[in-house]
């Protein structure tokens, strides 16, 4: 009987384990089939972001800096031996003056020649980072070979000249050209992948100008677009990296210096010093503020004043200008390398640097406002070690700083004047760092850079670049119409926007989502900071344009074909 019993409660058991065995099996296999389609729909989306995205964004970054680091070790190579032409070429004329008129009609050719140019082909005229960042942003187009090859030519003439403009500009522009290039050529019917090849070129012309590759990073983040986004920096981290690699590969066989400047001997201010960069931060803080006071002035003049004096005659003033102070000296003209050279020497009085300050000042302001190809950035540069300059010698002099501090000094207001003149902080302080290796002096940068770009705030100061951006938008005005459009649009299946962040998308310029009305599929919008375009969003939007039709291309090709049933308003 209790055998009985105990093989009863055996085999009770036996099928409640059996049948707990058997929903265990049932639901590992639910749990695998839904682990299973979890995964198959985890794998789809990163296939399709991988050959969708993050594909185009390395193959484009890496074919633009390749692209581009060739073009511009190319142009440093030829702009090299043009520019040292250019120095014994006025050592020349210095001992036969008797030359100067053939070159006085030489110029006068070259200044119609460049005026025709100029006329049509607008981009190729300028400093070159505005006219990028104008690019990237949509506030201009271009046609990106002939701009290539203006550029090219133009500043290499600029060069020859000695007119005081540098090769950073140009080799941005080029840059740009090029990422342009890349999407047009490889990628025409992907449109939408343009504006971050740009992005990537104008980065990596930057990088190899410079040799500051983190500074090429920053431009496209500081100044080109405004904003952190991971596709831009993905696009030009991997442009600037390949443009990097072969700068650092080709520069030494051909005998090109991968750094802008040589090497300095850096002495570490002491802690008890720190007064030397707050002086040096307000001295050129204020300074900047009269430069771009008479950068307006200068502008207003040429432009308003002398609005019906044809292009080719300011130019060829700038010419003779540029011939007489190169007559004088060739420290006066040029790029700005000599002018470093001259002020490591230390062979100048106070008076002469100021004078030196002045004449250098005036001459590139002068070529830059009148659309004269080249970059402003090492011109810049050479003003604030000018300026670094004669505060060192006069703390020398008057406050017993040591000498040992000067070339220091000089490295403080070099980017002291690029945070207030351009202001690019971020930029002013990481160039200190890869250019001149200011490692153990970088609070006291910082400290200066600070100072600077408060002080240039404070009295409402607007960087150089962001005047010229003003000036492009308003020659834009006086010959171009500007539509306000305010309409709907719905983002498309397989469109570029799907699934992507709002803040990776290169919109047009002055292009704003006023709201978004989720598709059926989804409850809501995302939240502000996870915010993600989905198929079948619809986006109420406002834009503003001078070329309706470019502006609605640039659209299509992001968020899928459609059509636009747009409400507008013209604004003259």
């Amino acid at each position: 009987m209790i055998k009985k019993y105990n093989f009863l409660i055996i085999l009770d058991k036996t099928r409640i384990y059996s049948t707990k065995l058997l929903a265990s099996y049932f639901s590992l296999l639910y749990y695998m089939k839904v682990a299973k389609k979890g995964i198959t729909i985890f794998m789809d989306k990163f296939k399709e972001r991988l050959v969708n995205l993050l594909f185009p964004a390395l193959m484009f970054g890496a074919i633009t800096g390749v692209i581009t680091a060739l073009v511009i070790i190319l142009y440093k190579f030829i702009a090299k031996y043009v520019i040292e032409f250019s120095q014994d070429a006025y050592g020349f004329l210095r001992t036969n003056l008797h030359f100067i008129p053939l070159v006085l009609l030489a110029f006068f050719l070259i200044s119609l020649l460049f005026a025709n140019i100029y006329k049509k082909q607008p981009r190729v005229r300028g400093g070159g980072i505005p006219s990028s960042i104008a690019l990237l942003r949509g506030i201009v187009t271009f046609e990106w070979l002939r701009s290539l090859l203006g550029v090219f030519f133009m500043s290499m003439t600029s060069f020859l000249i000695g007119v005081p403009l540098g090769n950073e500009g140009p080799s941005v522009l080029m840059g740009t050209a090029v990422g342009k290039g890349s999407v047009s050529v490889l990628a025409k019917k992907h449109p939408v992948w343009s504006k971050y090849s740009m992005t990537g070129g104008a980065c990596a012309g930057f990088a190899v100008a410079t040799g500051a590759p983190i500074c090429g990073i920053l431009f496209a983040i500081e100044e080109a677009h405004q904003r952190i986004s991971p596709m831009i920096l993905i696009v030009a981290s991997v442009a600037v990296l390949f443009a990097q690699i072969i700068s650092e590969t080709l520069c030494p066989l051909l005998g090109l210096s991968t750094s802008l400047f040589p090497d300095l001997s850096i002495t570490t201010l002491a802690i008890k010093d720190i007064w030397v960069p707050l002086v040096v931060g307000v001295a050129i803080g204020l300074f900047a503020v009269l430069f771009l006071k008479y950068y307006q002035i200068i502008s207003k003049f040429f432009t308003e004043k002398l609005k019906n004096v044809k292009h080719y005659l300011k130019i060829f003033v700038v010419f003779v200008l540029t011939l007489i102070f190169g007559l004088i000296s060739f420290s006066f003209v040029s790029t700005g390398h000599e002018t470093f050279s001259l002020l490591l020497e230390r062979k100048t009085a106070i008076y002469g640097l100021a004078i030196l300050l002045l004449v250098r000042m005036s001459l590139t302001l002068f070529a830059n406002t009148n659309k004269l190809t080249g970059g402003v950035f090492l011109p810049i540069i050479a003003l604030g070690a000018i300026l670094a300059s004669i505060l060192g010698t006069s703390m020398e002099t008057v406050l017993g700083l040591s000498s040992d501090y000067y070339t220091t000094i000089l490295v403080i207001g070099v980017a002291s004047c690029i945070s207030a003149m351009m202001k690019m902080p971020l930029t002013a302080i990481v160039f200190s760092l890869e250019v001149f290796g200011c490692t153990f002096n970088v609070l006291y940068i910082i400290v200066a850079v600070i100072v600077s770009y408060i002080i240039s705030e404070l009295c409402g100061a607007k960087g150089i670049n962001d005047s010229i951006l003003k000036n492009l938008v308003k020659a834009q005005e006086e010959t171009h119409t500007r539509k306000v459009v305010d309409t709907h649009i719905t983002i498309k299946k397989g469109s570029f926007a799907e699934n992507m962040h709002e803040k990776d998308i290169l919109w047009p310029t002055n292009f704003f989502v006023l709201s978004i009305t989720p598709s059926q599929s989804r409850q809501a919008v995302d939240k502000q900071y996870e915010k993600t375009f989905h198929e079948g969003d619809v986006l109420h939007i406002r834009y503003d344009t001078f070329d309706d039709s470019q502006t609605k291309a640039e659209i299509i090709a992001i968020v899928g074909e459609q059509e636009f049933n747009d409400t507008q308003s013209i604004v003259d």
